[in-house]
């Protein structure tokens, strides 16, 4: 089958030289960018000493990081739209760049939190851009599984935030560590300058004015389309539990309930990294080869995220290690399962809306992971009396067990949405034949008109 790009006039060759050395760029500067999310990681009793504040202002700093990416995604959808991934991945580096200077040379909370501001708005720009660059700049058969390796290359940051941050802290300083990250985030931004390029079209295309009008008009056609929330489900429903385990609660559950050493807890997440690396290209190159089966590969993510979830909820007394260790690799497969939002949206909608369309779906993820984590921690503090000998197996397994309304939402609107895309095969038989053939369409065309719009008899899945 012919890998020719089906984009109109001059153009460099789709899936060339060009077009991997575009996606290298992209994904270490995504790289970079997940280093900078997670740095406070092995930062963070240095960040305490440093600023003096206590350990719930510390949180602060993560949870301020995550709204500002949420409450970013839209608008930074819009305007990838408007402007092109090359814009937004500079932009975005340079404000991380920028917040890890602040980082390295406030004195007080304050200056600290506003860093961690910027950094979060910085951060919402890079990973949907590089999904852009791999939607446009590759065959549509390849996009599943380079998208998933566009996530688990990233997991490379969570290494470098570890180990290297971790030395540089102990040797050379807080200020020189983040000045060093600084510094990186400076030859990222040169790298992008010289290699990105939007699209392989040559000729330029003219750009409308970006205005709300313009966003709100973007926002509501990507939100029509049935594959964009389906992506949002998805991406809300498979994301939230390993955010929630890696992120906050999981180290005080495996620490305090489950009675492991620090060491061994801590463990416990470099196995989740790691689970992410391996099943990532696993995910990419099942729903690449069965498409229309993407839906179920999603709902069986789920079940057994949940099934795992309920055996160590449920088990009599502390788990043991081999169980808690299964439940680590299950729960670490939602993250690249997440990504198959993405590709529902990127299959869904023209390519004038990736950047929207993406932008959505990454809301769902991480809304997810905000009200869970709420959830949980309000759960403990309920069920924990004032001066009490603190959380124990009891209140971590009734606080958890507050995950299974998020999955039974989410799995409700999975299974309602993927009925809703069933038209493809009887409305657009040469977008459905393109799709499982892996050559979609550059540009599908759907009938909005309810009168010509027709209704197949059979489910079909997504």
């Amino acid at each position: 089958m012919s890998e020719a790009p089906t984009i109109e006039g001059p153009h460099y060759l789709v899936g060339g030289r060009r077009a991997w050395l575009i996606f290298a760029v992209g994904v270490l500067a995504y790289a970079l960018a997940i280093f900078n999310r997670t740095s406070l990681g092995v930062a963070g009793l240095v960040a305490a000493q440093r600023f003096g504040i206590s350990a719930s202002q510390l949180a602060t700093f993560t949870v301020l990081q995550l709204l500002v990416y949420a409450a970013m995604q839209v608008p930074v959808g819009a305007m990838l739209d408007r402007y092109g991934s090359r814009v937004l991945l500079l932009v975005g580096t340079l404000l991380m760049t920028v917040a890890q200077l602040a980082f390295a040379l406030v004195p007080g909370f304050w200056g600290a939190l506003a860093a961690r501001f910027v950094l979060g708005m910085g951060d919402a720009m890079m990973f949907v851009s590089v999904l852009r660059l791999v939607a446009l700049w590759f065959p549509s058969r390849r996009v599943p599984l380079l998208s998933q390796l566009t996530g688990q290359i990233g997991q490379l940051g969570v290494v470098a935030s570890s180990v290297p941050l971790s030395l540089a802290l102990r040797h050379v300083g807080w200020e020189r560590a983040f000045l060093g990250a600084a510094a990186a985030g400076i030859v990222s931004a040169v790298a992008i300058v010289l290699v990105v390029k939007n699209t392989p079209v040559l000729t330029p295309t003219e750009r409308a004015p970006l205005d709300p009008r313009v966003i709100g008009r973007l926002v509501r056609e990507a939100w029509r389309e049935p594959g964009t929330r389906l992506g949002l489900w998805t991406h809300f429903t498979t994301m939230f539990a390993a955010n929630v385990f890696s992120l906050l609660w999981g180290f005080p559950f495996l620490v305090r309930a489950q009675g492991l050493s620090e060491e061994v807890a801590g463990t416990m997440l470099v196995v989740m990294s790691a689970t992410m690396l391996v099943t990532g290209p696993v995910v990419g190159l099942l729903t690449s080869r069965w498409p229309y089966r993407r839906s179920d590969v999603v709902l069986i993510d789920i079940a057994a995220i949940a099934t795992i979830w309920s055996i160590v909820l449920l088990w009599p007394g502390r788990a043991p290690l081999w169980l808690l260790v299964l439940l680590a690799v299950v729960t670490a497969t939602g993250g690249p399962t997440s990504a198959v939002g993405f590709d529902f949206a990127r299959t869904m909608n023209p390519a004038a809306r990736f950047g929207t369309s993406n932008g959505i779906v990454n809301v769902g993820g991480f809304v997810a992971s905000l009200v869970v984590m709420g959830l949980v921690g309000f759960t403990l503090d309920l069920l924990t009396p004032q001066g009490g000998p603190g959380f124990g197996l009891t209140e971590f397994r009734w606080a958890f067990a507050t995950m299974y309304l998020a999955w039974a939402l989410g799995a409700f609107q999975i299974l309602r949405l993927r009925g809703q895309v069933r038209h493809l095969k009887v409305d657009e038989p040469a977008h459905y034949a393109g799709l499982i053939e892996g050559e979609l369409p550059r540009y599908p065309r759907r009938s909005r008109d309810p009168r010509t719009a027709r209704t197949p008899r059979r489910r079909r899945r997504s």
